[in-house]
């Protein structure tokens, strides 16, 4: 099952490294080695122990047993400042910036050169970030603030940072989750010439067409081992996804048909200024409507305006028929109306808090009452949840940030469903997640639209918006360009009516 290496040709290796946390082992006797010049793609269910290892790798955490080697020659990685110094280079699954910096300021973060008097040398800051934003062919100014720009651009930008330092080694860690098709070929291209050059690319990526489109070597982790290493074109993405998860799956989106029920969720003539304008649609009890587009779309615009945590300029909202009043997301859930971030990082999780603390966060009111706090109570229905879900963790009491991200996913998915919602807006609800939990993220969406409860998913996977919506509408530019139904869904006709050269919306429909 493995190929042997050349040794002349390995750039790193890691020879029987291993890591516990309290309560459970994320890593055992892991071995595996990348060439130079090559990209070395890691694959594993989340959970599986390959964030832990990017880790130890860039010295956030210390192995408790294995050596690492670079060039053949052993080293002792004792924090990121020392990972960079041997030439590792990591672009995090959880993007690392600091929102209100400016562009220029999270690129040399942690690098600003000094001049003579150790002040910070602004100019040179100011022209190398210049010059590396020219290079990319992005339209920034250095001084614009991160907090100014997508999520989309910020992974851009941390793709820069990584590649700007030199690097001999750089650790992409589901680099593409958050980007277009165009910047995918961007980064692709980006890649190639970092290979030219000798780099070394660790890559992980859950979507396995992409990975096979870069990769040259495939190493697959479960449950914290190795399980095989091979060379990309000798296999095929049914092996690696069966290898992936220990067993072999026949249906990736288990949709079923539900008969659907009376409209309970309208939304018309949603506008903002210069961000959307004229969005109407409407979602049925038991359907999964999706919303599809390229970024900038202004998809995630109508989400946040509708649940409240953006201005619209005008728009109306009806739940069941009766005209609703929302300006804050408190007032979307006591409307039984609950939404799901893109980044959960930024607008999720709380990092220093519990998982069961950030499950129970949007419901503290279940578990507050007779002037007392019924604990049991919140352990026990959080405790259910994580097990309907199948959310890995040590504990209730384990913090959210040591989840790998498609658990930490999971818990914010449980957050809201222990709200009992009837409307949910799941907005890239799998970004980030391996096949395995995007299954579970599936099968759970199935069995809440069979409850009779809505579900409104925006996604930028067009398989996935093909495999489990019911209707899918499309938008271009800020405007909603077409409805599709499910007979008619094709990524042909998805994509004609997200570029703009085709309109089939017709007013009446929504």
């Amino acid at each position: 099952m493995n190929r042997g290496i050349a040794m002349e040709e390995i750039k790193l290796r890691v020879s029987g490294i291993e890591k516990s946390f309290p309560g459970v082992k994320a890593l055992s006797n892991i071995n595996f080695a990348v060439r130079k010049g090559t990209v070395h793609a890691l694959c594993g269910e989340n959970g599986a122990g390959k964030s832990t290892l990017m880790k130890v790798l860039t010295g956030l955490y210390k192995a408790d047993k294995g050596q690492i080697f670079i060039d053949e020659k052993p080293v002792e990685i004792k924090n990121p400042i020392q990972a960079r110094e041997y030439g590792i280079s990591m672009i995090a699954q959880e993007l690392n910036y600091v929102s209100e910096l400016s562009i220029e300021e999270n690129l040399f973060m942690g690098r600003l050169p000094l001049g003579k008097f150790g002040n910070v040398d602004w100019k040179t800051v100011r022209r190398e970030a210049k010059k590396f934003l020219e290079e990319e062919h992005l339209d920034y100014d250095p001084a614009q603030k991160l907090k100014t720009l997508t999520v989309s651009d910020i992974q851009m930008l941390e793709i820069i940072k990584a590649v700007t330092n030199n690097a001999q080694v750089v650790l992409m860690d589901e680099p593409t989750s958050s980007i277009s098709q165009a910047e995918v070929k961007i980064l692709f291209h980006k890649i190639e010439e970092l290979k030219a050059k000798g780099v070394s690319i660790i890559y992980i990526s859950h979507k396995m067409e992409e990975v096979f489109q870069i990769a040259d070597d495939i190493t697959v982790i479960r449950d914290g081992e190795v399980i095989s290493t091979d060379r990309a074109e000798d296999l095929d993405i049914q092996t690696v996804i069966a290898r992936m998860v220990g067993r072999t799956m026949d249906n990736v989106y288990p949709k079923e048909q539900v008969a659907l029920g009376e409209k309970n969720f309208e939304v018309e003539n949603f506008n903002e200024k210069g961000i959307f304008g004229d969005i109407s649609f409407y979602a049925r009890k038991s359907e999964i409507v999706g919303f599809a587009g390229l970024v900038g779309a202004g998809r995630t615009e109508v989400m946040r305006a509708i649940y409240g945590l953006d201005h619209k300029d005008s728009g109306t909202v009806r739940i069941d028929g009766k005209e609703v009043r929302i300006s804050s997301p408190s007032d979307a859930i006591k409307k039984k109306l609950i939404m799901l971030s893109e980044d959960r990082k930024e607008y999720g999780i709380v990092p220093v808090r519990s998982v069961m603390e950030n499950a129970s966060l949007a419901s503290l009111k279940r578990y507050f009452y007779g002037g007392r706090s019924h604990k049991g109570k919140e352990r026990r229905e959080v405790q259910e949840i994580f097990g309907k879900m199948n959310v890995k963790t040590p504990s209730l009491e384990t913090l959210i940030s040591s989840l790998s991200g498609g658990n930490a996913q999971k818990v914010l998915l449980a957050r809201w469903m222990l709200c009992e919602p009837e409307i949910m807006i799941l907005d890239e609800p799998t970004r980030g997640i391996d096949v395995g939990a995007k299954f579970e993220i599936y099968k759970l969406m199935t069995d809440i639209v069979k409850e009779g409860k809505t579900i409104v998913m925006v996604s930028s996977e067009l398989p996935e918006l093909i495999g489990m919506c019911d209707r899918i509408y499309v938008m271009c530019q800020g405007r909603i360009t077409g409805c599709l139904e499910r007979k008619d869904f094709s990524q042909e006709a998805i994509m004609m009516l997200a570029t703009g050269l085709s309109k089939t919306h017709k007013k009446e429909d929504a």
